[in-house]
């Protein structure tokens, strides 16, 4: 590519990423061509072709700026394209896209023989009784009524007092974070984030066009000092976690560090979202934010795709009254209304069933089993938890001899598996040697087949070596 086109394409990503806005002035010819260690003549050249083709005007003695039509915006490109095994839409991707043949200890949901089907089958047959609205109208603008008191209930039980005017459902987890997003925050913010944190986060914080900055996470919780450091450099507007089981480390948040992180945005102004989706997965609970701070600067948000269903979509905000009035205009705008007053019911009927306590008792046991039966056989193969988990289902292991994940990810494929490569949950890059696996998803045949890729990952890697 001629240095005339490296200038072109460096403009045009600025625009895809809307960095360069309709409208806004571009940097002068003399001032990009120091930056991009070229001559003025050649950035003139690549202003004028830009211009010929629609995408800049020049205004005579004044410049060139953008042009009011910009191309659609690229995810991809809102930040430098990385190899796509550390990419956070890799796991996505493959694990949402995989056929019936793929094994996905990668993924994030249990399989759909350790969700309770009967309930929810039970649940469908008693909404086909419903009335006829419930079937076919749009949700009401702040979501089911005897959904969101049974979560005000459930709150209650944790010391979150929390009315159901506090509780806005949305039609998922991820949605509910994206209207956060799009109330409180303005491109160019900062937002504080787990090193490593779940990887979707990421992924819609490039969305929102905002600085994201990780803060290391240690067994117990963020590393505190480092999260004071952080705050006090780049005054973010929000801090993004999960309390209950992190994702993907597995850890849980102690007392101690809950009341640091809660003093550190007292005195900063900074919001907590609160993500508490795999809090049912706890045998006991540990610390919540939501718990110690009332709602007063922290957001509770969840769903029920883990531990009920993720085809059932269906999420919540908890927050103060008077953000929540603004986020159900917020959510009219772009979702017109709530979650469907079908997924309500089928989420209020089988989280009242009798059954469904039963259900989460009998799925913490099953997974405390599974945890220890995968936590050995991946020890046997050198795989070594980061730490041991209270509940759930995820397991952060370091892999033997700082293999790669990624290229053990990319050997795993061909052998019809899904993982989930440490890089695509960090933002700095830093856990290249480390992987999440879902024990819910693996089996001896899982283990056999993991096996196999790693000598295959291994011999990849010392064939490359000089």
């Amino acid at each position: 590519m001629t240095r005339t086109g490296e200038i072109m394409d460096e403009i045009s990503r600025r625009m895809a990423a809307r960095t360069l806005t309709a409208g806004e002035k571009l940097p002068s010819i003399r001032g990009f061509a120091a930056a991009m260690r070229v001559s003025p003549s050649t950035v003139v050249e690549a202003y004028d072709r830009l211009a010929a083709e629609g995408l800049i005007r020049s205004r005579p003695g004044s410049g060139y700026y953008v042009a009011g039509a910009l191309p659609p915006l690229a995810l991809a490109e809102v930040e430098p394209r990385l190899d796509r095994a550390i990419d956070p839409f890799w796991v996505s991707r493959q694990s949402l896209d995989a056929g019936p043949d793929m094994l996905r200890p990668g993924c994030g949901w249990l399989p759909a023989d350790w969700l309770p089907t009967a309930a929810i089958r039970r649940a469908i047959r008693n909404l086909a009784k419903a009335e006829d609205v419930v079937l076919v109208d749009y949700g009401a603008t702040r979501g089911s009524l005897p959904l969101r008191r049974l979560l005000a209930r459930q709150f209650a039980a944790e010391g979150i007092d929390a009315g159901a005017d506090q509780i806005l459902l949305t039609a998922s987890g991820t949605q509910a974070i994206d209207l956060l997003c799009r109330f409180l925050l303005q491109p160019g913010d900062a937002v504080l984030v787990d090193d490593p944190c779940y990887f979707n986060f990421q992924a819609l914080l490039r969305a929102h066009r905002v600085k994201i900055v990780g803060v290391p996470y240690t067994p117990t919780g963020p590393d505190t000092a480092l999260f004071v450091e952080a705050v006090k450099e780049h005054r973010p507007r929000l801090y993004i976690t999960n309390s209950a089981i992190h994702n993907p480390t597995g850890a849980s948040l102690s007392p101690q560090k809950a009341h640091k992180i809660l003093a550190a945005a007292a005195e900063h102004d900074l919001t907590v979202i609160e993500d508490d989706i795999f809090a049912d997965f706890e045998p006991e609970p540990s610390p919540r934010f939501a718990a110690l701070d009332g709602l007063s600067r922290v957001i509770r948000i969840g769903s029920f795709s883990k531990t009920l269903s993720a085809s059932i979509r269906c999420g919540y905000i908890a927050a103060r009254r008077d953000w929540i009035e603004g986020l159900i205009d917020l959510q009219v705008a772009t979702n017109f209304g709530g979650p469907s007053p079908a997924a309500s019911e089928l989420v209020l009927g089988t989280l009242s069933d009798g059954s469904y306590r039963k259900h989460l008792n009998g799925l913490r046991d099953r997974l405390a089993k599974r945890r220890k039966e995968i936590a050995a056989a991946l020890e046997a193969l050198g795989i070594r938890p980061w730490t041991l988990p209270r509940g759930g289902f995820y397991l952060w292991c370091r892999l033997p001899d700082e293999q790669n994940a990624a290229d053990l990810a990319k050997a795993a494929l061909r052998e019809r598996i899904v993982l989930a490569p440490g890089n695509v949950f960090s933002v700095t890059l830093s856990v290249p040697d480390l992987m999440r696996f879902n024990v819910a998803q693996m089996d001896l045949e899982v283990i056999e087949l993991l096996k196999r890729a790693m000598g295959e990952a291994d011999a990849g890697s010392r064939n490359r070596r000089p």
